[in-house]
């Protein structure tokens, strides 16, 4: 048994199990705010392009039972929202990303000093010289 409570403490702390953690708490505090979103600004908006149609309260009742639709077309467009939402994060996220590894990219061009200039500067006069001479 003391093996075993070994092996899942390794296991608790090892760095992936906390980083999953974290994210899983940003990600709940993200949804959350997009859920606000959708919920407090994108819907209304929807309905006021629709006429104030407010899509949870469709229902259809047959012998008696009520079947919510309108709950399920909600749920669906708030789908696409939050796909949306955060398809568009990322895309801006990762352009910062590229933008700055392309910064990273163009600090690293090799510096050349003076003498390694004036030898490129010989070879390629030397280069010339024997172009015209054939």
């Amino acid at each position: 048994m003391k093996k075993f409570w070994a092996e899942f403490k390794v296991f608790a702390t090892k760095g992936n199990v906390f980083d999953l953690a974290v994210a899983v708490v940003i990600g709940t505090a993200f949804s959350a705010i997009v859920n606000s979103l959708v919920a407090n600004i994108i819907t209304p908006l929807v309905g006021i392009l629709f006429n104030g149609i407010d899509f949870t309260k469709e229902v259809w009742t047959i012998r008696g039972v009520e079947i919510q639709y309108g709950i399920f077309i909600q749920s669906v467009f708030d789908f696409f929202v939050i796909a949306l939402s955060i398809f568009m994060f990322i895309r801006i996220v990762s352009k910062f990303k590229l933008k700055k590894k392309e910064e990273e990219i163009v600090e690293e061009a090799p510096k050349i000093d003076a003498q390694e200039k004036l030898l490129m500067e010989i070879r390629d006069i030397l280069a010339e010289q024997s172009n015209k001479a054939d």
